[in-house]
């Protein structure tokens, strides 16, 4: 099917376009990228559904049949993540081009920001879609070349800080990989991933763990699993707010992606499950804890991503239907709620000149419409009935209490403890930024914290474009939209759940007669 590969090939191709354009005709390049996204969704709509209807769709690359060849693969699992991380990115590149965060450049959000991020949107579908280990290689240094731009763009020194740990995080995973890679080829002789469900049956117990350990530790470095998980609240938050925003949202799920990918389809209820499950316990509470002590907005969602990472990763380890649908479905409830929440904490900024909580307050009377969108997925993501957030948590609770073993019990058990620490962590952040009184009633006591950092306590206030919050109100509705469609989302995300852990349909589709 040809249209799989228009959503890797339409952002690269208006990249190219855009670079060649330059700073020239600012209108055009804002309609160029608000465009080729927009037919990326349509295309990701009619992928979902035609995987749905009729199974794993896949188109070989260069001529080449598999296992030979590369080939991407649109299935249920692909598709429904492929479906919303395009919404998502349009929704962030509408709030980008409103908002022209960068006032002293003007020239620099078209010509660096646009084509670098259209760049990191292909890679990410690249990733979503690749039926091969080296292609997915290829799609992870794909949208990492992308994001280091993103990261560091404005030079600041913060930022530049940030990207060098960013980067030095990245290269040492891309080695990782290509090693994992190596002894992948050399163990089995290919690198396809239906290929490598039949052939790594035949392989040695020590020799699977090893393949498999490898490439978790890979996987585990990009999702920003507890200890791996150092590098991303003093990464993240340094970006500019859209780039902030679909980091949280996206690339950290790519990694989730690809360890449902590894679990379900090459390693299915292996020896590693109780291990992750371990894992998954201290990536909730690690996350969830630090979450708790911090004083700034952006620090402070940085730590909840890496806990919620925790909730995905007991679902991958159930290595059950019901587990896995509970993951899956929770990973499309993050991606848009994790979102929305960096984009509206860049309108805080914006608006007020800082995120931290000790320097503001009164945000409620003074900008009611932020408050809502802050207020909305803040309860969505700490899992307040009946919202998505809840109904994903309730999905993976009841997966864990059927599986009935001690270690998914005491993950449910984390998993709600977790919940109620999110909730106190956002509410503490809500009262000091949003209900308590205005700054001016406060300055005497900052000027007292060992927190002042010697900056003029007065927090400026700019006015926002019309168009900035609608942009992200359209974004929490997507996520509210889970909430009313919760129940064929869920029944999707089952039937996704089943057909990775029948295996056979995704081989057969690859591979036809050919093992």
């Amino acid at each position: 099917m040809s249209l799989i590969c228009l959503p890797v090939l339409l952002p690269l191709l208006a990249a190219g376009v855009k670079l060649a354009i330059g700073a020239r005709l600012r209108r055009l390049q804002s309609l160029i990228s608000l465009v080729t996204l927009g037919i990326s969704l349509a295309v990701s709509v009619v992928l979902l559904v035609a995987a749905d209807e009729h199974g794993p769709q896949v188109t070989e690359l260069g001529g080449w049949a598999s296992p030979i060849g590369i080939c991407l693969v649109a299935d249920r699992l692909s598709t429904l993540v492929l479906v919303v991380s395009s919404a998502v990115t349009l929704c962030v590149m509408a709030y980008s081009v409103v908002n022209a965060y960068d006032e002293q450049e003007h020239d620099a959000p078209m010509a660096i920001f646009h084509p670098a991020f259209l760049v990191m949107v292909a890679g990410v579908a690249d990733a979503f879609l690749s039926g091969d280990l080296f292609n997915l290689f290829v799609a992870f240094e794909l949208l990492l070349s992308g994001s280091y731009v993103l990261l560091t763009f404005g030079g600041t020194e913060s930022r530049i800080r940030a990207g060098a740990t960013y980067t030095l995080m990245a290269l040492a995973s891309s080695m990782l990989f290509l090693i994992a890679l190596a002894i992948t080829y050399a163990a089995t002789g290919t690198l396809s991933l239906a290929q490598l469900a039949v052939r790594f049956a035949t392989l040695p117990e020590q020799v699977k763990l090893l393949v498999e350990l490898t490439l978790l530790l890979v996987f585990a470095i990009k999702a920003a699993i507890f200890p791996l998980s150092a590098w991303l609240p003093d990464s993240y938050p340094t970006a500019p707010a859209p780039a902030t925003a679909v980091f949280a949202g996206l690339l950290t799920k790519v990694g989730v992606y690809s360890i449902i990918r590894l679990e379900a389809l090459l390693f299915p209820g292996g020896p590693v499950s109780t291990l992750l499950m371990w894992v998954a316990l201290a990536t909730m509470l690690a996350g969830v804890l630090g979450a708790v002590a911090q004083t700034d907005l952006k620090r402070m969602l940085s730590f909840t991503l890496v806990s919620h990472i925790g909730y995905m990763v007991f679902g991958v380890a159930l290595s059950t239907v019901a587990g896995l649908a509970g993951a899956i479905f929770y990973v499309v409830h993050h991606i848009t709620v994790q979102t929305s929440l960096f984009l509206v904490t860049g309108l805080i900024e914006r608006r007020t000149g800082t995120t931290s909580v000790t320097r503001l307050g009164g945000l409620m009377t003074a900008t009611p419409v932020i408050a809502v969108l802050f207020f909305v997925p803040a309860m969505n993501l700490s899992g307040i009935p009946p919202m998505s957030g809840f109904l994903g948590k309730l999905m993976l609770v009841q997966a864990g209490l059927a599986d009935g073993g001690r270690p998914a019990v005491t993950l449910v058990a984390a998993g709600l403890v977790t919940s109620l620490l999110t909730l106190y962590a956002v509410a503490k952040a809500w009262g000091k930024a949003f209900w308590r009184g205005p700054r001016s009633d406060r300055v005497g006591r900052v000027l007292e914290s060992e927190e002042y950092t010697g900056e003029d306590p007065t927090v400026t206030t700019a006015t926002l474009p019309v168009a900035l919050p609608i942009a992200v109100a359209a974004l929490v509705a997507l996520g509210l939209s889970f909430t009313v469609l919760a129940g064929p989302l869920s029944a999707l995300a089952e039937r996704a759940a089943t057909e990775l852990m029948a295996r056979e349909p995704y081989i057969t589709a690859v591979l036809g007669g050919v093992r």
